[in-house]
C-alpha cells in the first residue's frame, strides 16, 4: 500500500482522471418496471415475516433471518459494490408508495427540512447495528420479523410525510447505505435520456467516486459508522476484548452477558475512528498548506472510505455467506417448515465442512487478506484521485494524502490482525 502510494504521488494528475471518464455504453433500461418490482419485494418481505412468526424457531431453518442476515446484508451489500444500486429496483417501499401517492398527489411535493440531513439514517443505523452486534437474539425468527415489520412501517410513514425521495436519500439507512457503496459499482445508470428511460454505462470500479460532492458531517459520520461496526464486529470476539472486559474465552457466556460491555465497545470504536479520521484529513490539510475549509476535505475524503468498508465486509462475512447462504436455499424451499419443496432445494446437503478443513480454510483466508489489502490498496487510489480536485499540484495532493494513507496502512494492519487471532462466540 505505501508503494502503491509513491507510485500515485508522481502520476500525472489528469491521468486518473482520464481512466475514470471512460465509459461502455450498455444500453437503456426503462423505469416502468420498478414499482411491480417492488411490489414483489414487499410481497416476498411479508411472507418472510409471516415466516418469522410462525416458522421454525431454527434461525438456521427459518428463512427470514437468513435472508436478512446473509441474502440481504452482506450478499445484496456485495452485489452493490460490484454492479450499482439494485436496491432502487427492489426496496419495497416504492411500489407502495407510488400507489398511494398515486391517489393522491399531493404525498409527490412532501420534502425533508434540509438540516436533517443524513442524521435520521445515522441514528437508525447506529440502531441497526446495536441490534446485529449487540442484542441478545437478532436471530430470533419471532423477534427479527416484529422488528421488521415495525420498520417497514415505520419507514412507509416517513415517506408519507417527508416524501419518497427524500426520505430514501436521507433517512432510510439501507437505501442511503446501498447508494453510497453503489458508487464504487463497475455499472453506472444516467440521468433519464427520454420518457422513462435511463443510459446504462460499464466504468471502472470506483469510477463514480471521482464524482462525488463532499457529505455533510452527517454523511461522514454514517460511512465511518459503517465501517466501524463491521470491525467491532470482529473485534468484540477476539480474546483481547474479551480478556480485557474479565470474560474468559474458554466459557463464553453468551451475548446477554455482554450487552453493557458490547455497547460501550461499539460506540468507543465509532468515536475513536472519526476521531482519527478527522485528525489525520485536518494534518494533511495543514501539510498542503490548506486553502480549503476543513469540513470540506473531511467531508470528500470520506468516500475513500467505501472500498475499504466493501473489503472489510467481504472478508468479515465470507465464511458466514457460504454457509448460511446454503441454508438460506434450503428454507426458501420451506419457509413455514410444512414439508414442501418450492424450489426443489430443501433436501439440499448443506456443505458445512468447507470452512473446517485446513486446506479450505487456508485458500477462505487468503481470499480474505487479499480483500483487505486490494481494498485498502484502492482506497489509496480514490483517495489520492479526490486529493486533486482540492489541490491541483501534485505535490500538495501527496502531502495531503500522507496522514491517511498511514491511517489506511494500520487499519490494514489491524484487519489482517482480526482475521489472524482467536476468536470465540
Amino acid at each position: 500500500m505505501a508503494a502503491s502510494f509513491l507510485v500515485l504521488a508522481v502520476l500525472p494528475p489528469n491521468l486518473l482522471g482520464r481512466a475514470a471518464a471512460l465509459r461502455l455504453p450498455l444500453g437503456r433500461i426503462s423505469d416502468g418496471g420498478r414499482m411491480w418490482t417492488s411490489l414483489l419485494s414487499l410481497a416476498i418481505l411479508a411472507v418472510l415475516v409471516v415466516a418469522g412468526l410462525i416458522g421454525s424457531r431454527d434461525p438456521l431453518s427459518n428463512p427470514l433471518p437468513l435472508t436478512i442476515w446473509t441474502l440481504l446484508w452482506v450478499g445484496l451489500t456485495l452485489v452493490h459494490g460490484a454492479f450499482g444500486d439494485v436496491w432502487a429496483w427492489i426496496n419495497p417501499w416504492y411500489g407502495p408508495w407510488r400507489l398511494v401517492s398515486s391517489a393522491s398527489p399531493r404525498l409527490g411535493n412532501r420534502a425533508m427540512p434540509a438540516g436533517l440531513d443524513y442524521w435520521p439514517a445515522l441514528v437508525l443505523f447506529a440502531g441497526f447495528a446495536w441490534f446485529e452486534l449487540v442484542y441478545p437474539a437478532p436471530d430470533d425468527p419471532a423477534r427479527l420479523a416484529i422488528a421488521v415489520a415495525l420498520y417497514w412501517a415505520t419507514s412507509f410513514a416517513c415517506m408519507l410525510v417527508f416524501g419518497y425521495e427524500g426520505w430514501s436519500r436521507h433517512g432510510e439507512f439501507l437505501s442511503v447505505f446501498f447508494r453510497m457503496v453503489s458508487r464504487f459499482g463497475a455499472v453506472e445508470a444516467w440521468p433519464e435520456i427520454a420518457a422513462g428511460k435511463r443510459g446504462l454505462s460499464l466504468c471502472f470500479p470506483g469510477a463514480k467516486l471521482w464524482r462525488a460532492k463532499p457529505l455533510p458531517p452527517s454523511g461522514m459520520l454514517f460511512l465511518l459508522l459503517t465501517l466501524s461496526s463491521v470491525s467491532f464486529d470482529g473485534f468484540s470476539k477476539t480474546f483481547l476484548w474479551l480478556g480485557f472486559n474479565g470474560v474468559n474465552p474458554l466459557e463464553f457466556p453468551g451475548r446477554s452477558a455482554l450487552v453493557g460491555i458490547n455497547s460501550a465497545g461499539l460506540a468507543l470504536m465509532f468515536a475513536a475512528l472519526a476521531a482519527i479520521y478527522l485528525f489525520v484529513v485536518w494534518v494533511g490539510e495543514r501539510l498542503a498548506g490548506g486553502g480549503h475549509p476543513f469540513r470540506e476535505a473531511a467531508g470528500l475524503f470520506v468516500w475513500s472510505i467505501v472500498p475499504i468498508a466493501l473489503a472489510y465486509h467481504f472478508s468479515h462475512y465470507l465464511t458466514a455467506l457460504l454457509v448460511n447462504g446454503q441454508y438460506a436455499l434450503v428454507a426458501i424451499s420451506d419457509p413455514f417448515g410444512w414439508g414442501w419443496n418450492l424450489f426443489g432445494t430443501a433436501h439440499l446437503h448443506i456443505g458445512a465442512g468447507l470452512t473446517m478443513g485446513s486446506g479450505a480454510a487456508w485458500t477462505i483466508w487468503n481470499f480474505q487478506a487479499a480483500a483487505i489489502v486490494g481494498g485498502h490498496v484502492l482506497a489509496v487510489l480514490v483517495a489520492h484521485a479526490l486529493a486533486f480536485r482540492l489541490h491541483p499540484s501534485p505535490a500538495k495532493a501527496a502531502l495531503s494524502q500522507l496522514p491517511l494513507t498511514l491511517l489506511m496502512i494500520f487499519y490494514t494492519v489491524f484487519g489482517l490482525w482480526l482475521l489472524s487471532t482467536p476468536t470465540a462466540g
